[in-house]
C-alpha cells in the first residue's frame, strides 16, 4: 500500500476545477499543529472536514482507526469515503451527526472554521456539552475569512482561547477548558409576512445558509408560486412539487401553506438544512405534507418523474464564487423533470443563467426581475 499522501485527495463527487482544491494551507497547518496531540489522544473527532484531509490525516498521524467525523454536506461525506478508499483508510473513521455520538469522550477535536458565526456557535456548544473536560479544540481557517468574533464565540464555551502564528495566510485557534453550557440557542426562529393568512415561521440550525432570514431572492419568488400545481398530476393523485436546496424550508412551507392540495418533497445536501426544514414544517403545521430528505442534488429521484421543481441555486462553493454547482443542479433537474415539466428558479441577475437554462432544460421565460434577482420558468423539452 502506498504511504498516505494529502496531495492525492480529490473533491469528487463535488465540482472539480483547476481553481478549486481538495486540501489547502489551513488543512496542512491544522494537521501540523495538532500532530503531537493526535499521537497521544484516545478519542479524536473532526468537524467540517471538506474532502478528508483532517479525518484521514488524523488517522495517519495518530495511528488510530476510530476517528469520528461530522460533515454537514452529504457531498463531503461521499468525497471523504472515496478518498479513504483511494488511500486504503476505509475503516479508519465513521461518520456521525453533530451530537453526543460524535463527541462523547473526545479529547481532541479538529475543526475547519465555518464563515457563519451561528454555525461555529452550535459546534462549540455541542463540543462543550459532550466532550471530556480535558478536550482540546483546534480550529483552522484562512485569515481572510477569520475574525475576532470567532474568538469571542469560542470564549463563550471555553475558558482558554488562543491563536497560533500564521502560516501561508492560515491560522489555528486553540480552545480548552469547556464551560458548563446553558441550553442550546438552536434552532433560531423568525416570523415573516409573505402575504399569506398567517406569518411564515422559519427555523434554522447553525450551518443553514442565511439562518432564519428570508433572503430577498426567495421573497421575490414566493408570490409567483401561489396556486402552483404539478402539470402531469391528474385528479387521482395529490400534486407534488420538489423544493431542491430547501435551506431553512421557506419555499417548502410557503407552498404547503398556500395550496393545501400540494405535497412537497424538500431536499438538501446539508444536514443542518434538512433539520431546519423539518423544524420549519412543524412550526407551520404542515409537516404531514412535506417530505424532507438529504441528498446530493436529486440523485435518489428517478428520471422523468417530477412535474415541478423549485430552485434557488447557490452561487458559491464554500467560500469561492463558482457557477459549477448551479449548472450541476440544472442538469439534474433536467434529468428528473418529465417532458413538459417546469423548473421555477430565482437567481442573481448578474450570473446570466438564462442561456444555460435554455440549453440544459428547455425554453425559459422570465416572470420577474429586480435590480439583483431574476425569476424564470423553464419547460422541459418533450
Amino acid at each position: 500500500m502506498s504511504p498516505f499522501d494529502l496531495d492525492l485527495l480529490r473533491r469528487r463527487p463535488d465540482v472539480e476545477a483547476r481553481e478549486l482544491v481538495a486540501v489547502d494551507a489551513a488543512d496542512r497547518l491544522l494537521l501540523d499543529t495538532a500532530a503531537d496531540r493526535l499521537r497521544s489522544s484516545d478519542a479524536i473527532a473532526t468537524v467540517n472536514d471538506a474532502y478528508g484531509a483532517l479525518t484521514l490525516g488524523a488517522a495517519h498521524l495518530s495511528g488510530r482507526d476510530h476517528i469520528r467525523a461530522f460533515q454537514d454536506g452529504i457531498v463531503h461525506e461521499r468525497a471523504l469515503a472515496l478518498n479513504a478508499a483511494d488511500q486504503g483508510l476505509q475503516g479508519a473513521y465513521r461518520s456521525c451527526r453533530l451530537n453526543a455520538d460524535l463527541l462523547t469522550g473526545a479529547t481532541t477535536v479538529l475543526i475547519r472554521l465555518p464563515r457563519s458565526l451561528d454555525e461555529l456557535d452550535e459546534v462549540a456548544w455541542t463540543i462543550a456539552t459532550h466532550a471530556r473536560p480535558d478536550v482540546q479544540v483546534l480550529a483552522a481557517g484562512r485569515i481572510k475569512h477569520m475574525s475576532l468574533s470567532m474568538n469571542e464565540v469560542l470564549s463563550r464555551y471555553f475558558t482558554d482561547v488562543t491563536a497560533t502564528l500564521a502560516r501561508q495566510k492560515a491560522r489555528v485557534l486553540v480552545a480548552s477548558g469547556p464551560r458548563p453550557p446553558a441550553a442550546s440557542a438552536f434552532p433560531r426562529s423568525a416570523r415573516h409576512d409573505v402575504g399569506l393568512d398567517r406569518p411564515l415561521e422559519l427555523r434554522a440550525y447553525g450551518a443553514t445558509f442565511g439562518g432564519a432570514a428570508l433572503d430577498p431572492g426567495t421573497r421575490l419568488l414566493l408570490p409567483h408560486l401561489r396556486g402552483l400545481t404539478d402539470p402531469p398530476a391528474g385528479p387521482a393523485r395529490q400534486p407534488r412539487v420538489i423544493d431542491l436546496g430547501c435551506g431553512n424550508g421557506a419555499i417548502a412551507a410557503y407552498l404547503a401553506l398556500a395550496d393545501p392540495r400540494l405535497a412537497v418533497h424538500a431536499t438538501d445536501q446539508s444536514a443542518s438544512a434538512v433539520a431546519s426544514t423539518m423544524a420549519t414544517a412543524t412550526a407551520n403545521g404542515v409537516a404531514d405534507r412535506i417530505k424532507v430528505t438529504r441528498d446530493d442534488a436529486l440523485a435518489a429521484v428517478p428520471d422523468a418523474s417530477a412535474g415541478v421543481i423549485v430552485l434557488n441555486p447557490p452561487f458559491h462553493i464554500g467560500s469561492t464564487v463558482h457557477a459549477g454547482i448551479a449548472h450541476r443542479l440544472f442538469e439534474d433537474c433536467a434529468r428528473v423533470l418529465a417532458p413538459g415539466g417546469e423548473l421555477w428558479t430565482v437567481w442573481n441577475s448578474h450570473l446570466r443563467y438564462r442561456p444555460v437554462l435554455e440549453r440544459l432544460v428547455g425554453p425559459t421565460r422570465q416572470l420577474d426581475r429586480s435590480p439583483r434577482f431574476t425569476v424564470t420558468v423553464s419547460s422541459r423539452r418533450r
